[in-house]
């Protein structure tokens, strides 16, 4: 029989999904810091009694985690390791009456903007004045940030409007504030994100305001990095690209999820573009800004994807030669507008599918880290791993983009700090270097 533990209350927070639940957690962790609880994140000795899981309810596989993790720690609870589960996130913001029926154990369920609810079931106040307060589990060098929540895109395949609802803008003054907070905190880099940042500004001053943010983020003493992360191809803002070249204090690198660019796929997936056009967006891009980096991702096996939109999509990850890009299977979404078409790839041809896009890519890859061979590149050092400091240019975002590794048996760098590194060999996905005394 369980015995409910005697130790005071420690509160870990685990995280699932992408980069705003990262942020989520943050604000949830600051939130409880400032009311005296002690908060850990993801803690590794595991002492902690209550557990909030910050669940995603993105993609199958990410739900599956996301259940699978929440099973985990009920386990524990039935074992007395663990006093009180509660789940937030995406997963419960979208199924929480059948996880209240199947998963009863866990002791409340929340949704994505349940946080003031959230806190007061953790026994914490919500406290309006905390504005950019977070406790960030990034490393020291760099931060999320979130400058707007939601979406109004019509994407048939997308279940984000479902679990984060309509597109709210965060004020260019509130993110300042919030941009100035980090850097006091010894913070060189923000990444910014958003469901979707080429919509920013449109609900709060009726235009899109991407470029006057990233004027005014730039301003902010400290911030050296400023890093782009999740545009929509259809009606990007072009002045951001002209703010780009001239200010370099903004990575020449965009994160654009384009999804497909068969024609008859792209209307189907309702993204309102088309092959010409998203092709012609690319040119404009590279032509705006020699040598930026472009991430983007792929959806393979979409309902009714034949053979020969697979190969309009092959030839033209060939013919773009992206810096970056990863390619995900069709995952089928409950009230998705998809959901009403017939998921007729089979799961076999959608792996296969993606696999060979990534072969593709990881040639392409391969071929431009040879080029960077020789070449000095002014690199942000994130870690030391084993025998090796490990940093990124700036077309390298964390987690997902290529690594630059230093020897750390013979060279010393500071983690958190630049440094000059000049490349000597590099693989598909990671470049070996040297750093440049000066």
């Amino acid at each position: 029989m369980r015995t409910k533990s005697l130790k005071r209350n420690k509160i870990n927070v685990v995280t699932l999904g992408c980069s705003k639940n990262v942020y989520d957690s943050e604000v949830l962790m600051g939130q409880l810091k400032a009311s005296g609880k002690d908060v850990t994140h993801e803690a590794v000795n595991d002492d902690a009694n209550i557990i909030v899981i910050n669940t995603c309810g993105f993609i199958n596989n990410a739900k599956e985690e996301s259940v699978n993790t929440i099973l985990e720690y009920v386990d524990r609870k039935d074992q007395g390791l663990v006093d009180k589960i509660f789940v937030t996130g995406c997963l419960s913001e979208r199924y929480k009456p059948d996880l209240e029926t199947e998963i009863p154990d866990v002791d409340q369920y929340f949704g994505t903007t349940d946080l003031p609810l959230l806190l007061k079931a953790l026994g914490a106040d919500y406290r309006h004045e905390l504005l950019g307060e977070r406790l960030t589990t990034t490393p020291k060098n760099y931060a999320y940030l979130k400058i707007s929540e939601g979406c109004d895109r019509p994407c048939s395949f997308c279940a984000i409007p479902l679990m984060r609802g309509k597109h709210v803008s965060q004020s260019i003054e509130k993110l300042v504030a919030e941009a100035e907070k980090l850097a006091k905190d010894g913070v060189k880099e923000l990444i910014l994100i958003a469901q979707d940042l080429t919509y920013y500004g449109l609900d709060l001053y009726k235009k899109r305001n991407l470029a006057e943010l990233l004027e005014n983020l730039a301003k902010v003493e400290g911030i050296e990095w400023i890093r782009l992360h999740y545009a929509f191809p259809t009606g990007f803002p072009m002045d951001v690209l002209e703010l780009m070249k001239r200010e370099p204090k903004i990575c020449n690198y965009i994160d654009i999820p384009l999804q497909h660019i068969a024609d008859n796929v792209l209307k189907s997936m309702r993204r309102g573009t088309t092959y010409a056009k998203t092709t012609q967006l690319l040119k404009d891009f590279r032509a705006a800004v020699p040598g930026m980096a472009i991430r983007t991702t792929l959806i393979v096996g979409y309902p009714g994807e034949t053979e020969e939109d697979f190969e309009i999509l092959k030839n033209w990850v060939q013919e773009m030669r992206f810096e970056r890009l990863g390619c995900f299977t069709y995952s089928h979404e409950e009230n998705t507008h998809a959901y009403l078409l017939e998921d007729d790839v089979p799961a076999d041809v959608k792996q296969a599918r993606a696999n060979e896009i990534m072969d593709i890519q990881a040639q392409i890859s391969w071929e431009l880290n040879q080029e960077k061979i020789g070449q000095t590149f002014r690199c942000i050092i994130d870690r030391k791993e084993g025998n090796h400091f490990i940093g990124r240019t700036e077309f390298d975002s964390p987690d997902v983009d290529n690594e630059v590794l230093i020897d750390a048996t013979k060279y010393y760098l500071k983690t958190g700090e630049f440094a000059d590194i000049e490349i000597f060999d590099a693989t598909e996905f990671d470049l070996y270097g040297a750093p440049i005394s000066k």
